[in-house]
């Protein structure tokens, strides 16, 4: 999922109002969630500290810095309705924690773990899903440069890899739906994807067998939160292994 993708609008808000709090005080108890619908954004959620900051400037700009700056579109950065929901960490859950000082510090709530690492790529990531993060990473990066700009934040992608002998060999499939202005014509984006961004991208894992599948649903021009609602935390398994590996459940995004 691009940084675009309304669910990662969501988390990337939270963990900058995360990063908002930790920056001018590092033992903030924070748990943000957020949630957004068309032009509404709603901050909720838990936050104990003496951070001083306005957490709507913050939210307001980290959707800009995602690329939602068009007023044309309900779900803009400048024009959206921002409601804030947040109140302190309960009473009882903090006793939890402090006792006995940061040598014996208590557990606000219970969670599961679990790890994970495979030596197919150097960053010991699984190969689809590292490759299907750079896909992403690279389709904002032509938005924001320039470089194509009939590209919109919101967009996904997926890949799909050929093990023999439970090693990766190539890439079959290479799937990329993104939204796009309403001027441009899907041959084109097409075209991008097929002869520029794969290639760019996937380098030596991709050959003239690998399949490619552009848009699927014929175009893709209302996305982001102005067409789905959203919450934080619904992308846990494509933020981690993408599947090959077990995920204990919790989200991470606005948390610490």
């Amino acid at each position: 999922m691009s940084e675009g993708h309304p669910d990662k609008v969501c988390d990337y808000v939270a963990e900058s109002i995360l990063d908002a709090c930790l920056k001018d005080d590092p033992n903030s108890r924070v748990a943000c969630e957020v949630l957004a619908k068309e032009g509404r954004l709603v901050l909720a959620g838990e936050i104990t500290t003496n951070a001083q900051f306005d957490r709507a400037a913050v939210a307001r700009q980290a959707v800009r810095d995602i690329g939602y700056t068009d007023n044309s579109e309900p779900f803009s950065a400048d024009k959206l309705e921002l409601f804030d929901w947040i109140s302190a960490q309960s009473s009882e859950i903090g006793q939890s924690v402090n006792r006995g000082g940061i040598t014996e510090q208590g557990a606000g709530d219970q969670g599961i773990m679990f790890g994970y690492a495979t030596n197919e790529t150097p960053e010991l990531m699984p190969l689809p899903i590292l490759l299907a993060h750079r896909l992403a990473h690279a389709l904002a990066a032509d938005r924001k440069s320039g470089a194509r700009r009939f590209l919109r934040p919101d967009s996904k992608t997926q890949i799909s890899v050929v093990y023999e002998a439970d090693r990766p060999v190539r890439v079959s499939d290479v799937l990329v739906s993104t939204q796009h202005v309403r001027e441009v014509k899907q041959s084109e984006i097409r075209e991008y994807v097929e002869n520029d961004l794969g290639p760019r991208v996937l380098g030596k894992w991709v050959d003239a067998s690998t399949n490619y599948i552009v848009n699927p649903s014929g175009s893709f021009e209302h996305g982001g939160p102005s067409a789905d609602c959203v919450v934080t935390g619904r992308k846990i398994i494509v933020d981690s292994y993408g599947g090959a590996g077990r995920h204990g459940g919790g989200a991470f995004s606005g948390k610490d």
